[in-house]
């Protein structure tokens, strides 16, 4: 695949992995992105994951075309982008690895090789000349591993993000874009919005014309889109109106709260409803779309004198990444001590801008008049 007249993709299609990470659901795979910068000298960005490494190699050999690479830029060392490094060194052996410091600390980590003698480090603003291509490194520390750099090449105005602008889905998967980059991102990077801002700020600096991230399609079009995005869902911004419900339900009477609350929210207009059964539904799915919306109402069983292990499990989820800057309602349902709500509310105790509703509705059991009306007073609130 040609980029441009100088960069080429090298990168391979996994349609194996049915986890990426050992935790996220990927039905239609992953990219692994690397590419190829030809010019007085070449350089390669990035390697692949252990299991493509043929195909890689292969991948890469084509574009040379005889050539030898003179350098590899690592810019993440995180295994489906780094496992080759030593398979390249080894291959290409008059090539230099050019990397953070964090970096080649973390290849010897990985490999028992720091590869001293071929070392090239860079950090912030230093620069790599090729020829007529210079390559100008920014740092992007926890973006989401500490050892992170970004390059952008000042002829093609291209920026090679790393993870960042990333997405599941393999290359030929026909998919949003949005709805899984947002799975990806808040999944993955959700947690590190201020370091993602910080990088955002240096980017506005660089004229861009060209985003190469390490997973998902090339950006090469309409940038304002996607660089809008990230700018949200960093700074834990309200991308669109609506409310989540995620939910738990032992014996059905919680779910039968859910569905009468949902369905007044509807009647009185509000823009999107989007309800979750968190024991069912795709966790990192009921993430992003809490991270979407600006409203999050939760509504779980008492169990064990705390709350149901999913919604436990989601709620961390949640605090982990820093959510922020919500509305959140709660139902609770206990048949002899409701005590969820106030479970709750001690598990975003830490958050900022936590706003909680005026009505708590309480169910002893299953609905009631008095439950009933609290609903209607939830979604009054709400809406």
């Amino acid at each position: 695949m040609e980029i441009s007249n100088d960069i080429k993709y090298v990168g391979v299609n996994d349609r194996e992995v049915d986890l990426f990470e050992g935790m996220y659901d990927v039905p239609n795979g992953m990219a692994y992105n690397s590419y190829v910068i030809l010019d007085e000298k070449i350089a390669v960005m990035d390697t692949v994951d252990a299991r493509f490494g043929e195909e890689w190699l292969g991948n890469l050999e084509k574009v040379l075309g005889g050539r030898a690479p003179d350098y590899l830029v690592v810019q993440h060392m995180e295994p489906d982008h780094s496992a080759n490094i030593k398979f390249f060194a080894e291959k290409y052996p008059s090539a230099k690895l050019v990397a953070s410091a964090k970096a080649f600390v973390m290849m010897e980590q990985f490999f028992g090789d720091n590869f001293t003698d071929r070392q090239v480090v860079v950090g912030e603003n230093d620069t790599l000349a090729l020829g007529k291509h210079t390559l100008t490194f920014i740092t992007a520390p926890m973006v989401h591993w500490p050892e992170v750099i970004m390059t952008y090449d000042d002829v093609d105005k291209a920026l090679f993000s790393a993870d960042g602008f990333g997405k599941f889905g393999a290359l030929d998967a026909d998919e949003d874009w949005a709805c899984e980059a947002r799975r990806y991102y808040f999944g993955i990077v959700g947690k590190y919005g201020v370091q993602v801002q910080a990088v955002l700020k240096k980017a506005a600096g660089l004229n861009i014309e060209k985003i190469l991230p390490l997973h998902g399609p090339m950006l090469l079009e309409n940038l304002g889109y996607y660089l809008n995005l990230y700018n949200i869902w960093s700074s834990y911004g309200v991308e669109s109106e609506g409310v989540v419900i995620a939910y738990t339900s032992v014996y059905g009477n919680t779910k039968k709260a859910v569905e009468l609350l949902a369905k007044k929210l509807e009647e009185g207009g509000c823009p999107k409803v989007t309800v979750t059964d968190l024991a069912r539904d795709d966790m990192a799915e009921a993430v992003e779309d809490a991270f979407r919306y600006g409203k999050l109402v939760l509504a779980t069983t008492t169990y064990n004198a705390d709350v149901f292990p999913f919604m436990r499990d989601f709620i961390l989820h949640l605090t982990e990444r820093n959510y922020q800057k919500r509305t959140i309602g709660i139902i609770e349902n206990g048949s002899w001590a409701p005590t969820a709500a106030k479970v709750i509310k001690g598990m975003f105790e830490k958050s900022k801008d936590i706003k909680f509703t005026d009505t708590t509705v309480t169910l002893k059991s299953s609905l009631n008049s008095v439950s009933e009306a609290q609903i209607n007073a939830l979604a009054k609130e709400l809406l």
